[in-house]
Order: C-alpha cells, then structure tokens, then sequence
C-alpha cells in the first residue's frame, strides 16, 4: 500500500466510527428523553399521592408526629 492508500484507509475506518458513535448517542439521547417522560410521570404521581395523603390526614383528625419516637418506646 501506498501512503496515499493508507491515509485513505484510516479516513474510511475513522468515518466508520464516527457514524458509529453518531448512531450511539442518537440511540442513548432517545433513551434519557424516554426516561425524562417517566421521571416527570412519576413526579406528578408522587405529588398527587402526597396531596391526597394530607388530605385524608386532613379529614380523619389524625396527623403524623413531627418527630419519630425515640428507639426505646
């Protein structure tokens, strides 16, 4: 080979990899988009829950202690 024909071949083999790692980060980006979907549903169902636990508190008279009791009662 001459080194013409090697450069060539290191700029097929580098543009190999850079389409690969292009078609990585598209694939990894999907997938935090994907997750970020989920963590926004599960914060909106955390806080529902949350709402609808204070408002049972609320009308059952009942409310959680401030403190935990210590570890000896």
């Amino acid at each position: 080979m001459t080194e013409l024909e090697d450069a060539l071949a290191r700029i097929d083999r580098l543009e190999a990899t850079i389409a690969d790692q292009d078609r990585t980060i598209e694939e990894l980006n999907a997938m935090v988009v994907q997750q970020w979907k989920r963590i926004e549903i599960l914060d909106r169902r955390t806080a529902m829950l949350s709402d609808q636990l204070l408002e049972m508190e609320s009308r059952s008279g009942l409310s959680r202690p401030a403190d935990p009791p210590p570890p000896h009662w």
